[in-house]
């Protein structure tokens, strides 16, 4: 044992990184799989406005999100180590994912090893013990090595989520450097050191707002972990800094946590199918399931689907609710009983009630997603390690009762065994995660109650060459979800993979896009794939006549947002340019940009007009944005108002006209001496 004990405390950093070549491996299938959903949501900014190679299309591009109201601008940059234009190879974005996963995971064995030592008692902290390095290393693998975090790590989007857990351990190092100065009384370099405690915060915001929840987290590490170090004595500098860096923060995110509640108590929570009540009575069994998957492991998760989960109406109904929200006031009252005997205990419990602050409770989010827990579960595995690590204050196993020497390498030997166990399980959702045949039809297994998985199954099916299977999968869930438009769409699909759409789906899917909730960017995409179809005869029955009626339904919806009705006026003109109805086209796109008039819009309609050889069209349509733009939108708070201001400053969009407007004007020259000839 003593070998062991010796390996552990002189190559702690070595162990860390065989663990990390440990996770590459674990990892590697998973490099080569394709972007996902949310990906292709957020990715093609790096080519929306041109190549990212110059300063001026950095401006843009680094302003161009609007996630949050910051826009998440680090994350966003982050993309740029990758790729600096779209299509991109996801090979590449994947690969700085698991990287950014290893480097999370060093800071987070740094990190427990110093909260260790504040925990062992003073004659043990003047010494390294091997048992504070080991439970800090198994704490670390077990979290870098968990299966649950294959969705954040090869979702190449949630980037987003890894770069907030690398400032906030940054962020809690920098804090436990700063409160040893403190001690010593050397208060210019904690100042310092609290100073990049604040921009680690801000950074942190930067890239997702739970970023913000890092002054929360070093509360939980000042009342819990280090209230037990003997050394701590808090001087006034020290009990100022908590104030300034880590209660002010704290009850500004939980007065914004109450406004958000408030407002969507009062205005409603858009096109989400609950209201805030409801959320809030729903996230308590939701955090529940995250302990199960996080402390039961398996080999699949639900991955990217989170559709399935049954809402909350009332404190019984899930019967499951009450007794969910009993269970987690019990945990929160474990780890106020416990943080005496056990403060690692403690601090696991209250990092991880803390942790979902923001995602979890008032603001109107969807209701689950796994890559939530990637920073609250960050201590969730340091006192299982402890525990195997055993007797902080035993030197040596010469000290042990012969009972626990012949017993001392069972705790190692579990603890090797869990890690195994963790990688071997990560190694298979790594597997799927790089094999795009076989994922739709795994997730759909595990998630049968999800529309959205069903969905993507059947796509995957229809790809494979089996479209029966696709109807045999959809027709029920349409007829007992006659809203899921989503559903309506792709048993169409099937249908016209072998030849003929039914009437019975066309009339399904008319009345889905009647009544159904916000369906997102969904409406656009379907409806162009599908009118190139009819254009090329593909589908019997799916032609422009049934297209039009589906536009007319879905313009019947009352739910659907004006950037919806837009896409479905706008669907309305290129069916009528299909069918050579230039006149009518031109009506409609006038329609669609006055729905909401953006710049974007009345350029592409007018490009589109230019693309189908009537630049005269294109030319008038732009006359009518040019009459209409000083009643553009102003963007919201935040991001998106910098990014206007942006284009304002480059001129982009006068930039743009002026080169659209130039080549329809050449094109209409063209076209007039042809005709001339």
């Amino acid at each position: 044992m003593k070998y062991f004990a010796r390996l552990v405390q002189h190559h702690f950093f070595e162990a860390g990184l065989a663990a990390a070549l440990l996770l590459s491996l674990v990892y590697l299938p998973g490099l080569h799989g394709p972007f996902l959903f949310d990906d292709f949501a957020n990715l093609p900014s790096l080519g929306a406005e041109g190549r990212v190679d110059n300063a001026a299309s950095f401006a843009r591009y680094i302003t161009s999100g609007n996630a949050d109201p910051t826009g998440r601008p680090l994350a966003v940059l982050s993309f740029l180590i990758d790729a600096n234009d779209w299509p991109a190879d996801p090979f590449d974005f994947k690969r700085t994912n698991l990287l950014l996963h290893m480097l999370n995971g060093m800071l987070l064995a740094i990190l427990l090893r110093r909260l260790g030592t504040a925990l062992a008692p003073t004659t043990i902290q003047t010494q390294k013990n091997w048992r504070i390095d080991f439970a800090a290393l198994l704490g670390a693998a077990l979290w870098l090595l968990h299966p649950l975090f294959v969705s954040t790590t090869m979702y190449v989007v949630q980037r987003e989520a890894m770069i907030p857990a690398m400032t906030t351990l940054a962020g809690l190092l920098l804090w436990t450097f700063a409160r040893k100065q403190f001690i010593a009384g050397n208060t210019s370099n904690a100042t310092l050191l609290v100073i990049g405690f604040g921009a680690a915060t801000a950074l942190g915001v930067m890239a997702k707002a739970n970023g913000a929840l890092l002054p929360t987290f070093m509360l939980v590490m000042e009342y819990v972990i280090f209230r037990c170090d003997t050394e701590t004595r808090r001087t006034r500098g020290h009990h100022l800094a908590i104030v300034i860096a880590g209660w002010i923060p704290t009850f500004c995110v939980v007065a914004y946590l109450v406004m958000a509640g408030i407002n969507a108590h009062v205005h409603g929570t858009g096109p989400r199918p609950w209201s805030i009540g409801e959320r809030l009575l729903t996230e308590p069994r939701v955090l529940w399931t995250y302990l199960r998957l996080l402390w039961l492991p398996r080999p699949y998760s639900p991955g990217v689907f989170n559709d399935q989960v049954v809402i909350s109406t009332s404190l019984f109904h899930p019967a499951s609710t009450s007794v969910a929200i009993a269970a987690l006031a019990a945990l929160a009252a474990i780890a106020l009983g416990c943080r005496n005997r056990f403060p690692a205990v403690a601090a696991a419990i209250v990092f991880f009630l803390v942790g979902h602050l923001i995602e979890s409770t008032t603001i109107p989010l969807e209701l689950y997603y796994e890559h939530r827990n990637y920073v609250p579960a960050l201590l969730m595995f340091w006192p299982l390690g402890q525990w195997l690590a055993g007797d902080w204050q035993r030197k040596d196993a010469a000290s042990a009762s012969d009972a626990t020497r012949r017993t001392q390498w069972l705790k190692p030997m579990i603890a090797g065994i869990l890690v195994l166990l963790l990688a071997s399980l990560t190694f298979s959702n790594a597997t799927l995660w790089g094999n795009e045949k076989e994922q739709g039809m795994v997730w759909a297994r595990i998630n049968p109650g999800s529309m959205r998985a069903q969905a993507n199954a059947a796509q995957a099916e229809v790809q494979q060459g089996n479209p029966e299977a696709a109807i045999r999968r959809l027709r029920p869930l349409l007829l007992a979800q006659p809203d899921q438009v989503q559903i309506a769409f792709n048993l169409l699909g099937a249908e016209c993979a072998l030849g003929t759409a039914n009437t019975s789906t066309l009339a399904d899917a008319a009345h889905a896009l009647q009544v159904t909730r916000d369906p997102g960017t969904l409406l656009s995409s379907w409806f162009t794939r599908a009118i190139d179809s009819a254009t090329r005869g593909e589908c019997a029955n799916l032609n422009m006549m049934a297209l039009k009626t589906l536009v007319s339904s879905g313009l019947r919806n009352p739910y659907l947002p004006s950037g919806r009705q837009q896409d479905l006026v706008h669907m309305q003109g290129m069916i009528a340019l299909q069918q050579g109805n230039v006149a009518a086209a031109l009506t409609y796109f006038n329609q669609a940009l006055l729905l909401q008039i953006r710049p974007a819009v009345a350029l592409e309609q007018a490009a589109t007009l230019g693309a189908y050889g009537h630049p005269r069209e294109g030319l008038e349509h732009l006359a009518v944005f040019e009459s209409v733009k000083t009643r553009v939108e102003k963007p919201g708070f935040g991001m998106p108002a910098v990014h206007a201001w942006v284009l304002g400053r480059q001129h982009y969009w006068e930039n743009e006209s002026a080169q659209l407007s130039a080549t329809l004007v050449a094109d209409l020259a063209k076209k007039n001496q042809q005709v001339l000839h």
